[in-house]
């Protein structure tokens, strides 16, 4: 994204450094994806939107080599250069091969490390960081590959999941509950009533207890009634007390107590088969630790 940006490749070195200290990555099987094909993508984004975006990635490539700057805005936020189009498709890559092996019981669920993350990505608009939903790719996937009937997205980001919320809404095969702080980015929070979607607004300084009642009333019995035979979950851990880029109060053990929940409907109705993918996240002490929260419970250790 360029210097100084909060979505920086720190991120994810801060989360493999504090998984190797604490043992945690030596009792996991990790692996490197392939990127995702276009085919795949176009299951959640518009083709002219992936072949704007690569155009727009040669462009840049041309430019940098006549001596033009190095990166390209896409929205105030969020700007590309000429390894973005390769680190989003595997990024989505990275979620689809999770969803592969899961399905196939090499895996009993998974934690992709990723970035670019995909939450804020429409089908047609790139914003918030976001180019490919990582997340609405590979829910879509399950169910167009796989022959799922029915998936959940669990979105617990501090910023709401617009972009997912695009791409699904109105889709009955795709259930998707979220909190997020409101008022924040993106503008207006959810946009559609669909049936499919229970968003959860909170005020700033809401703290990890009435999260999880919030949780517990809104989204439980509408996870069970939808009986999804996979769960994916949109993994933001900016909603931390010690994450300026919100301005919520929750820490490690809220993840911890969240991911449990999850797993629990996971395993009455899912087989266990969840693919949680990262979003945001950007103290990066607070991240390593979260997903460390996360993943010990993911693992089951």
């Amino acid at each position: 994204m360029g210097a100084g940006h909060p979505e920086c490749p720190e991120r994810l070195d801060a989360i493999d450094r504090h998984l190797a200290a604490t043992g945690l990555r030596a009792a996991l099987d990790c692996r490197e994806a392939d990127p995702a094909s276009l085919t795949d993508v176009e299951l959640a984004h518009g083709r002219m939107y992936v072949a704007g975006l690569r155009g727009l990635s040669d462009v840049l490539r041309d430019e940098i080599e006549a001596g033009g700057p190095t990166h390209t805005q896409v929205d105030p936020d969020t700007s590309l250069n000429v390894h973005t189009w390769d680190a989003a498709l595997r990024a989505a890559g990275a979620a689809l091969a999770a969803t592969d092996a899961v399905m196939a019981g090499e895996l009993d669920n998974a934690f992709c490390a990723i970035r670019p993350p995909g939450h804020h990505a429409c089908r047609d608009t790139a914003m918030g960081f976001c180019f490919f939903n990582n997340v609405a790719i590979a829910a879509k996937y399950a169910l167009q590959r796989h022959g799922l009937k029915r998936v959940a997205i669990v979105d617990f980001d501090v910023h709401h999941g617009n972009g997912t919320e695009d791409i699904v809404a109105g889709d009955a095969r795709i259930l998707m509950v979220s909190f997020y702080q409101h008022p924040f980015y993106p503008p207006g929070g959810a946009k559609s009533n669909a049936a499919n979607l229970v968003n959860l607004p909170v005020p700033a300084h809401t703290r990890g207890m009435d999260v999880r009642e919030l949780i517990e009333m809104a989204w439980i019995h509408r996870l069970e009634a939808h009986k999804p035979e996979m769960i994916f979950i949109s993994a933001g851990f900016d909603a931390h007390r010690d994450d300026d880029l919100g301005q919520m109060g929750l820490v490690e053990q809220d993840y911890a107590w969240i991911t449990h929940r999850v797993m629990d409907v996971a395993r009455r109705f899912s087989k266990g088969r969840v693919v949680s993918c990262l979003e945001g996240g950007y103290n990066l002490v607070a991240l390593a630790r979260s997903v460390q929260a996360h993943v010990e419970v993911l693992a089951d250790l």
